[in-house]
């Protein structure tokens, strides 16, 4: 289930990066290339030439690449190399990092003699790792994966209470909960509903006290998992051992209703291409209310952002895109679409993320309208450029940091509510929406 979220996570990431020039330094081989096509189907093993483009590539085209100390890309390349190598009791006593300079050429030549031929499966562990140690939420290394035969599998949990990327959120309370489950997948045929709580997998506790316990996010990528459910409406608990099936996906659209009182409910789930315009069409009547539901919604492109915003507001700055040096950017509504003139609310929770954020800090900054649920992912360092490596595999790495409409650091720190009205599990289990009752009282 956690795979899953994590895919739905990485195509938003992709759908945000634009063709990127490769560096003026490139050269055939040696350094890694703009993704301009999806990955070959088929590529040489991972090799420590891999390694060195993707060395280069983080220096050559991240954000803070050129002012980075190479040395501690190394060291984190090493350390996951030689751990990697530990769990397959395949160390080697020859094997200890070299005396490093600072020089990138110079340490990479020194670092490159001590691996040798490699390990490929120590090296892929390496380039994770590299670029894990960035601590940037939009940084990636991605190995694309082929549909299986007869279509897409998995268990149809599709999502999750806490979820925050490839991890749980850290500031996340109990319980863990479900809160979406495909229609038709094995998920759905063994009785999983939206509002069941997650109490343990694979005997994997959950929480620990307070705390969400990290660990558990390796037990839902086996197969099958072993769930222990809660259900809230009876406090009866269950085990369920789920297996991964065929599941049926559809197309990110744009849903809507009329509220008691007469404004419109419009459910945004991602900043895909045209969702700007599907949002819009919902809104032609030009309601005197907007309730629009950000709730989960992971982001996407950056043009949709500022083409609904100007649906609200004309003249406005939405957000800044920063370079290394020199000055911001600044991005702007578009003023080309016709404004509603609509009183607007926003629903946001810990999976509004990315492109999510940016719309909810310019409604926020820009006084646009009010914001009701709790405060966003803080995962929204700046869009990602793809690079592409010799073994197929694609490295997402931002180009520009993202500010806020008043120049603030979003990325870690989220968007706050003006409204607190979080979802919980027995509001999911029974129907009630908080974030709705709260905005219509509002109104």
């Amino acid at each position: 289930m956690i795979r899953a979220l994590c895919a739905a996570v990485l195509v938003a990431a992709c759908s945000m990066s634009a063709p990127a020039s490769s560096p003026a330094t490139t050269t055939s081989g040696e350094r890694c290339t703009a993704a301009t096509a999806p990955p070959p189907e088929s590529a040489p093993p991972t090799s420590v030439n891999t390694l060195r483009q993707a060395y280069f590539c983080v220096l050559d085209n991240y954000y803070s690449g050129p002012a980075m100390d190479p040395k501690a890309l190394l060291k984190s390349a090493f350390a996951a190399y030689t751990q990697d190598l530990m769990r397959r009791d395949a160390d080697r006593a020859d094997l200890r990092l070299p005396e490093l300079t600072g020089d990138r050429d110079i340490d990479w030549a020194a670092f490159a003699k001590v691996l040798g031929a490699g390990d490929v499966s120590a090296l892929r562990a390496a380039i994770t790792a590299m670029v894990a140690g960035l601590h940037d939420n939009h940084a990636r290394a991605v190995r694309p994966t082929p549909q299986p035969e007869g279509g897409p599998t998995g268990t149809g949990i599709v999502g999750i209470s806490a979820r925050q990327g490839q991890q749980l959120d850290p500031a996340a309370k109990p319980p863990l909960f479900i809160t979406s489950v495909l229609p038709g997948s094995p998920a759905a045929k063994a009785g999983i509903r939206p509002g069941d709580i997650i109490v343990k997998a694979n005997g994997v506790p959950a929480f620990i006290g307070n705390t969400v316990n990290q660990s558990i996010v390796a037990a839902f990528a086996t197969n099958p998992v072993k769930l222990t459910l809660k259900r809230p409406t009876t406090g009866r608990t269950r085990t369920v051992d789920l297996k991964e099936g065929p599941i049926t996906r559809q197309p990110p659209a744009v849903t809507s209703k009329t509220l008691p009182g007469g404004a419109v409910y419009v459910q945004l789930p991602g900043f895909f291409e045209g969702a700007a315009d599907q949002v819009i069409a919902k809104l032609k009547g030009k309601p005197k209310a907007v309730v629009l539901d950000l709730r989960g919604n992971g982001g996407g492109s950056p043009r949709e952002v500022t083409r609904l915003l100007g649906a609200f507001a004309h003249g406005k700055v939405t957000s800044y895109f920063c370079p290394l040096k020199g000055d911001c950017v600044p991005n702007r509504t578009d003023d080309t679409v016709a404004l509603l003139g609509s009183r607007l609310v926003v629903l946001t929770d810990r999976g509004c993320a990315s492109a999510c954020e940016d719309f909810s800090a310019a409604v926020k900054d820009n006084n646009l309208g009010t914001l009701i649920g709790t405060r966003t992912a803080g995962a929204v360092s700046g869009p990602a450029e793809s690079y592409l490596l010799n073994d197929g595999s694609l490295l997402l790495l931002p180009k520009v940091r993202h500010l806020g409409p008043a120049r603030e650091t979003i990325d870690t720190i989220g968007v706050p509510v003006d409204h607190y009205a979080p979802m919980t599990a027995l509001d999911l289990a029974t129907g009630r929406d908080p974030g709705v009752v709260k905005a219509l009282a509002l109104l």
